[in-house]
């Protein structure tokens, strides 16, 4: 049985995953990528902009400021319903999100239900709770050098320096449309993609990167006639299918679709679908699927006074498009594909931890050893056969610390699909021993067949 705290153990431990600050005792929802971190994260990020980018002529990549002119958030909505069900123990003052400490509610709980459910405080036991309150989410800000506390004379001006840290990519890309429009004038339907950051100030981080107060995402609003809305759906919900099962290798049984049922649903949205995965933790929110309809658009050219139509180039029609929106978290799938390579079993009697990452996406393709590093020849040998893979594959690494043994076991631990090991024999034939991560089987081949 997979446990999340064996994968936290081993992200920390292997140099994936960081808590953020560690060295003056963390800061709760923040957390640091290190090196294998990075190099996973980034091969999982270039997958998805491969598969939704590259590949396609239709969707096209932008990438937009973090910080946005305020008024972006008053027309997405943002300023008024991105908020979540906080609820204040009044005997030990602990503050948390109501539906996520109660069982069978939903996100627009009420006082009301959530005292009905006779739910004890996590931190003190006790069951005395305050009134549910609408907590915003987004983080806010201060651009230019007024602040409120400067004095009373500048507190107009201060109103007028706040902004927010973007809690969502879609907007950059929404406040960018008619850009696209403008410059590119694209065939209709058509996508925009964007990765970036986005920070969303959680009441109560938790279940390590599931949910965190600075995340990257990845998005795309693709812009279709509102005729054709539920078959763009479709497709859009085909390809995260795809993407998931063929290019991530996630196993098909562990994802599963929810319909978004209305009360749910985003302010902005009339359909989505999350698509739920099968966590050590349990079952929680991979990505979601979403039909925007014009809403954005048509709040940015109320906003905004600028038109936001689409002139059709065959009919001549003028419209604004409708949005169907793939979005994802990475670190969310970072996770999921983590939980899903995550293995323990035995090897000649000895327990062994094994990532079974996709070589795809495993930080490492081939690690290269000498037997032994006090032997100059052999170390010669191995550092030329290093060099010429990494002129060919780049992902490679150098181990020659302690015994192949354990050099065996650190790679397994962090995903290497191939160790290629230069012995005595390497020296007589030009053959070197390549050992299987996920059946631990040795070969001997020549080095100009690697």
């Amino acid at each position: 049985m997979k446990k999340l705290e064996d994968i936290v153990s081993l992200c920390k431990r292997r140099g994936f995953i960081f808590p953020g600050s560690d060295v003056y005792g963390g800061m709760a929802g923040t957390w640091d990528f290190g090196p294998l971190g990075v190099s996973l994260k980034k091969k999982i990020m270039d997958a998805w902009w491969d598969y939704f980018v590259e590949k396609r002529e239709d969707i096209y990549g932008i990438d937009a400021a973090i910080l946005m002119n305020p008024k972006t958030w008053v027309a997405s909505g943002h300023t008024t319903t991105f908020a979540d069900p906080l609820v204040e123990c009044k005997e030990c003052k602990g503050r948390f999100r109501a539906d996520k400490i109660a069982n069978g509610v939903s996100e627009s709980v009420t006082t009301e239900e959530f005292l009905n459910t006779h739910t004890k405080c996590p931190v003190c036991g006790q069951e005395n709770w305050g009134p549910i309150r609408k907590f915003n989410m987004m983080f806010r800000t201060h651009v230019g050098a007024v602040l409120p506390e400067d004095n009373e004379e500048n507190k107009e001006l201060a109103e007028k320096s706040i902004a927010y840290l973007r809690p969502e990519t879609a907007q950059g890309i929404f406040t960018n449309y008619k850009n696209v429009l403008d410059t590119l004038y694209p065939d209709l339907p058509f996508g925009l993609a964007q990765q970036g950051k986005a920070f969303r100030n959680e009441i109560s981080p938790r279940d390590f990167i599931l949910r965190d107060r600075e995340c990257s995402q990845m998005e795309i609003e693709y812009f279709v006639n509102p005729e054709t809305w539920e078959e763009n759906f479709e497709i859009m919900r085909q390809m995260e299918h795809d993407f998931l099962e063929n290019i991530i290798k996630l196993p098909q049984e562990n994802i599963h679709e929810l319909e978004v049922s209305a009360e749910d649903r985003a302010h902005y949205s009339k359909r989505t679908i999350d698509f739920m995965f099968d966590y050590p933790n349990g079952q929680e929110e991979l990505m979601g699927l979403a039909y925007r309809t014009d809403f954005d658009l048509k709040n940015i050219e109320h906003e905004s006074g600028k038109s936001m139509s689409y002139r059709d180039k065959i009919t001549g029609e003028s419209f604004i498009p409708h949005v169907i929106e793939p979005s994802i978290g990475v670190e969310r799938l970072f996770l999921a594909i983590l939980s899903t390579a995550y293995t323990e079993d035995e090897i000649n009697g000895e327990k062994r931890i094994v990532l079974k990452l996709p070589e795809n996406l495993a930080p490492f393709r081939f690690c290269v050893s000498p037997l032994l590093k006090n032997k100059p020849e052999l170390v010669e040998k191995a550092r030329t056969v290093y060099k010429a893979l990494r002129q060919k594959y780049r992902n490679v690494t150098w181990d020659d610390s302690g015994n192949i043994g354990k050099r065996y076991r650190k790679q397994d631990e962090i995903g290497t699909p191939k160790c290629i090991v230069i012995d005595f024999d390497t020296l007589k034939d030009d053959t070197v021993t390549v050992r299987d991560r996920d059946t631990t089987k040795q070969i001997r081949t020549k080095i100009d067949e690697l």
